[in-house]
């Protein structure tokens, strides 16, 4: 009855309010607990993500981070690092508001799951029973001619009409407008700019007008390829809720969860906690036009439009961890929580666009209703368990769920590109924190063994891991290509970070570099997961990079010879000194008790196994084989083991 009641003075909220960051509501206590021991976690090690961050921003990538960790219900962790403002003079502190781009998109689709358990939103239905004007969009194709090379557009009807499950899961055949296709120009042209809809001034109904104008890029059902759906989803939710979005969300998601910092703009009494945008500006729409927290909006973008604080996140990420219900407050049913958590994508669904090497069969990754869900361990990009699930905001935000271990991450920043350069860094540093259960110095501390110089040799070497810690099952892979790591900007292929010794970087490539053509081919708007298939090849075999570099006035070409390139791993340094084994981490990341740079003195239990007297107690236990020397290396040896092989 209480839960009725709440809907109904819902329903009566004043038509025009438009919804800010709250100022009166009561706050979301996020202290961390003092002792992350008690959730399963190493402090020490906890506070590696603060060193690391630390340095990115004395590297420039972004100004300042908000990390927010939590497991079984608690908060582990909650560190603000770095500055609000570029020019560095306002420390900033945890309750800092962040524009969270697409970080939005789980926000709006549970909006439309709470409608579809009252029965006013049938998944299943065109989106033209709640949008007419959407019904005639017929679908672009895009012919070539064989003689003159010259591209045009055909037209056909869709063979199957649009439905409102094809917009949350992204196969619904709309796109952002910011690829190389000329379909994507046809969007960049009608949606941005001074004479485009894309605007603060104007509403989603406008919106939805002048989209029915255009083509959908694909056929409905059979592409995922990420872009306005979600947009066309809060426009759907409005006229099936007779609400305005942002009064639906307010009353019925916000308020409810207690999420008092969360809202389409910063009010002015809250100015003094907005992070600034980084200091290259947001780029081009639709993120220039979104990015304007400081100001009402009628535009109220459910595909990127909020700004949010981690603690207001982290309480959103709990509700749906707990299966859809939060201190008491239910926003949705377990069945439907579970139902937008994994996989929704048809069995022959082909994957596009720019965000297409974050989901899909090379990342180890699918889409539910809404969010991205770890499908494949082996091949993921990033490390946790199978049903995770998570998205990313184009603002560098970013959270992750991951029900098996009870664990919820949310990190915010402001990084021009996105959160994918630090995704992989920021997960595999929260995994290694994870303790093994009852793991205390072994009595061998007392009374420590003696082992010859020559044994202590035959250890000597560098150990690699697919991973830094037990509770993932990420594979190592190997492959031939140029050994760059790169992402999509603005339908640009821009270098992150040339993997050193590999052939990208002895042939001169550096990081911020952008690849335009590769052998003669444009890459300019190709989905991420077909640069990569064109940048791998055969081993010994060339691939030319046209590159444009800031400070060189023209294109120039680079002939890249690929090699052998093993996925990312983490390495460990193993030396004999002074009658003593030593171990350091000796790639970028660290694993359990060994950083890189500060080498460690392991106490030997028995003639091949080793324990750290300190720190959380890593035990070592070598591999042999037949000639003798280590072929590899056991950490903590039992069911939470982390094995590595040796590669020198």
């Amino acid at each position: 009855m209480k839960r009725l009641h709440r809907r109904l003075a819902a329903l009566s909220i004043p038509w025009l309010v438009t919804l800010c960051l709250a100022t009166g509501a009561r706050a979301y206590d996020v202290a961390p607990v003092s002792d992350p021991e008690s959730l399963g976690f190493s402090s020490s090690r906890l506070a590696r993500i603060a060193a690391w961050q630390q340095r990115q921003v004395d590297a420039g990538a972004f100004s300042g981070a908000v990390t927010a960790i939590a497991r079984n219900g608690r908060v582990a962790y909650l560190r603000a690092v770095g500055f609000r403002d570029q020019a560095k003079t306002s420390p900033l502190q945890g309750d800092a508001i962040f524009w969270i781009a697409s970080m939005t998109k789980p926000v709006t689709s549970v909006a439309a799951m709470m409608l579809a358990e009252e029965g006013k939103l049938d998944l299943a239905a065109p989106v033209h029973r709640y949008l007419p004007e959407l019904k005639d969009m017929m679908v672009a194709v895009e012919m070539k001619d064989p003689v003159t090379g010259k591209t045009d557009i055909a037209y056909e009807p869709q063979k199957h009409p649009m439905t409102v499950e094809d917009l949350m899961r992204h196969t619904a055949g709309l796109v952002y407008g910011v690829g190389g296709t000329k379909v994507e120009h046809l969007y960049n042209k009608s949606l941005y700019g001074n004479a485009g809809v894309w605007r603060r001034d104007r509403t989603l109904a406008d919106f939805v007008s002048e989209l029915a104008k255009l083509p959908l890029a694909h056929q409905p059902g059979e592409v995922w390829d990420y872009g306005l759906s979600v947009d066309i989803l809060t426009r759907v939710i409005e006229v099936a809720s007779g609400q305005p979005f942002d009064q639906f969300i307010e009353a019925r998601l916000f308020n409810p969860l207690g999420m008092v910092d969360t809202g389409f703009y910063v009010p002015e009494a809250k100015l003094s906690r907005l992070v600034d945008p980084p200091a290259n500006g947001w780029g081009g729409p639709p993120d220039s036009v979104l990015a304007d927290v400081t100001k009402p909006t009628k535009l109220f973008s459910g595909g990127g439009g909020l700004a949010s604080t981690a603690a207001d996140y982290l309480r959103f990420c709990q509700m749906l961890l707990n299966g859809g219900e939060l201190d008491g407050v239910r926003i949705l049913s377990p069945a439907t929580v579970r139902r937008m958590t994994t996989n929704a994508l048809p069995p022959d669904v082909r994957f596009a666009g720019f965000a297409g090497g974050f989901v899909g069969p090379r990342a180890g990754s699918t889409w539910g209703l809404g969010l991205a869900v770890r499908s494949d361990a082996a091949s993921s990009v990033v490390p946790g368990s199978v049903g995770s699930f998570s998205w990313m905001g184009a603002s560098g935000t970013y959270f992750w769920i991951d029900p098996a271990e009870h664990l919820i991450a949310v990190q915010m920043i402001h990084a021009l590109g996105g959160s994918g350069p630090f995704q992989r860094t920021l997960r595999d540093l929260i995994y290694g924190a994870f303790r093994v259960p009852d793991q205390g110095a072994p009595d061998a501390a007392a009374s420590p063994l003696q082992i010859d110089a020559d044994a202590l040799a035959a250890y000597a070497g560098t150990y690699r891991f697919a991973s830094s810690n037990a509770r993932d099952k990420q594979e190592s892979h190997e492959f031939g290509g140029v050994g760059v790591e790169i992402m999509m900007q603005g339908g640009s292929v821009k270098v992150v970070s040339p993997i050193q010794d590999a052939p990208a970087a002895k042939a001169g490539v550096v990081a911020n570099d952008i690849i335009t053509h590769l052998d003669g081919e444009a890459m300019q708007g190709k989905p991420l997961n077909q640069v990569l298939d064109k940048m791998r090849g055969p081993v010994n075999s060339a691939i030319r990079l046209r590159i444009v570099r800031k400070g060189r006035n023209e294109p120039f070409e680079l002939a890249v010879v690929r090699a052998s390139i093993r996925s990312p791993g983490v390495d460990l340094q193993v030396t004999a000194k002074n009658g003593k084994l030593q171990v350091e981490a000796s790639g970028a990341l660290p694993i359990l008790d060994f950083e890189k740079g500060t080498p460690v003195a392991v106490v030997p239990m028995s003639s091949d196994e080793f324990f750290v007297d300190g720190g959380d107690h890593t035990r070592l236990a070598f591999l042999h084989g037949e000639v003798g020397k280590a072929t590899g290396l056991v950490l903590n040896p039992g069911p939470w083991q982390i094995t590595g092989r040796r590669i020198k």
